[in-house]
């Protein structure tokens, strides 16, 4: 048992540094990188073989043989491309420190982890990489000069691609930090993750969540990320457990709160315990790709930022509260699962999920607080709320429409609108 334990934290933390490695900003320039430094290597091979000399002898628009004016090619290059790196990045950092202030510290994730970006600089220290390693291979010795010249019209052609990057990279940076493509974005990633998530279309209810059974308890402190789900249902079909999860995935946890109990064993061996508690998944930092409730959180702070005294920007709390209205009628419709079967499709393990009212008390009221006495956010806040009773009958949207229809500010709309 002890060694299945010790193994699978291993997993575990193989699969959280991975997530992690993946997902870091240099990654992907990392891994550009290496594929220039490769293939610098490669040409410099290729431009000594006897084909690169026969192409070179035949095509005499690619001899080089001066070795100082490569060297002030490769070295002008070089300096270029580093200032363009710095340059661009630079730009960046900035856009997404006015994001930062102006939604939300967490939207960083997205705008940092943006795939373009990564390539862009990926390409730009790899024709740095290139070019070094370029310049280290000429030779100007009695025997002869030793000058690629193949792999240094290669790395013009380089350089004329990163100059054309940058062009475009100018236009796609000013782009993406734009307020509505950002609340696009995670609308976007929490829709597909909800979307794959509640897959239900009626609510299902379970005797055994009534049952109490043998608690087993936090081995450390962060925020609950759910399981490694197919080797936790392997446990417990092979010692035969009923598990039912205590919190909803994306819910702090502090060291030896109750995180799980067994329903069907009244008493569970120290190391099952461990083998168990091994599987579940508490780490700092959250994922909407993990847990949709995530991103109704990050749209929810962008609202409350965007109305705060010191930004004052209700159309920015306007796309938010769009965005949400839309989720919610989602979630509406569509539920989570609340039981997960084994192979022989006996219930296993219970999950336990927030509710729609309790998604909705998490992320509009703290908009209406914030937004109910201004103007437009009321307006936006009632149309969105009709839309939602229309389509749907939950009592939750009902209420909310009550307490706006009689807030100050809505009966001032009408009173002007009565008046014209």
């Amino acid at each position: 048992m002890k060694v299945k334990a010790l193994v699978q934290n291993t997993l575990k933390s193989i699969d959280i540094l991975y997530s992690k490695t993946i997902s870091s900003i240099a990654f992907i320039p990392a891994i550009v990188a290496l594929v220039f430094l490769f293939l610098s290597v490669f040409m410099v091979q290729f431009d000594y073989s006897e084909s690169g000399k026969a192409i070179k002898s035949n095509s005499h628009w690619l001899t080089l043989k001066d070795a100082s004016t490569a060297r002030s090619i490769i070295s002008t290059i070089t300096g270029g491309i580093i200032s363009l790196t710095v340059f661009s990045f630079s730009m960046v950092m900035i856009l997404l420190n006015q994001a930062a202030s102006q939604m939300s510290n967490r939207i960083l994730e997205k705008l940092i982890g943006n795939r373009f970006q990564q390539i862009v600089l990926g390409f730009y220290i790899g024709t740095i990489v290139f070019a070094l390693f370029l310049l280290s291979t000429i030779r100007d010795i009695d025997s002869g000069v030793y000058v690629p010249a193949i792999s240094t019209y290669l790395l013009i052609s380089f350089t004329v691609i990163d100059i054309f990057l940058f062009i475009y990279f100018l236009h796609y940076v000013t782009q993406s930090v734009k307020y509505e493509t950002i609340i696009h974005k995670i609308f976007n990633d929490t829709q597909k993750s909800l979307e794959r998530d509640c897959t239900s279309r009626e609510v299902k209810e379970y005797s055994l969540q009534l049952l109490s059974g043998t608690v087993l308890r936090s081995s450390k402190s962060g925020i609950y990320q759910g399981f490694m789900e197919k080797p936790l249902l392997a446990l417990c079909s092979r010692e035969n457990l009923v598990i039912r999860m205590e919190w909803p995935s994306g819910t702090m946890i502090i060291k030896n709160t109750p995180v799980l109990s067994v329903l069907n064993k009244n008493e569970v061996s120290k190391d099952l315990r461990e083998e168990i508690i091994g599987l579940i998944n508490i780490h700092g930092g959250q994922n909407i790709d993990t847990n949709y409730y995530y991103g109704f959180r990050q749209l929810m702070e962008v609202a409350v930022k965007a109305l705060s005294p010191g930004i004052n920007d209700p159309g920015t709390a306007i796309l938010s509260l769009q965005s949400l209205g839309h989720l919610l009628k989602i979630r509406s419709e569509q539920y989570p699962r609340h039981e997960i079967l084994d192979k022989d499709k006996v219930g296993r393990i219970l999950v336990k999920e927030r509710t729609l009212e309790e998604i909705f008390a998490d992320c509009i009221y703290p908009i209406w607080d914030y937004g109910k006495h201004d103007r437009l956010l009321t307006m936006e806040m009632h149309h969105i709320l009709i839309l939602l009773c229309t389509h749907t009958s939950i009592p939750v949207f009902d209420k909310m429409l009550e307490k706006v229809k009689r807030s100050e500010m809505y009966q001032d709309i009408n009173f002007d609108l009565k008046g014209s």
